[in-house]
């Protein structure tokens, strides 16, 4: 019998923490990621930010449900769940 811990079971766990828990656990992964390699963003995404941002703020665009979102990508990528 493996003793080697899945992704599957550390989600499971993860999902059964509180949400405070599990706020806590999203922060100390983020900030375990080595800064080194994370990715800069230019001035061409921060200006598309900014775009973006404007946008929403003046009611010029509607936003999708994550769950939509999710479920239109599943369907694209032709994926069950």
């Amino acid at each position: 019998m493996s003793s080697l811990v899945t992704y599957d079971d550390v989600l499971r766990t993860a999902q059964s923490l509180s949400e405070a828990e599990r706020v806590r656990l999203v922060e100390e992964l983020m900030s375990s990621l080595n800064s080194a390699d994370a990715t800069v963003l230019d001035d061409a995404w921060l200006a598309e930010i900014d775009r973006r941002s404007k946008e929403l703020d003046a009611g010029k665009v509607q936003t999708i449900p994550w769950t939509e979102v999710k479920q239109r990508a599943r369907e694209r990528a032709k994926l069950s769940r």
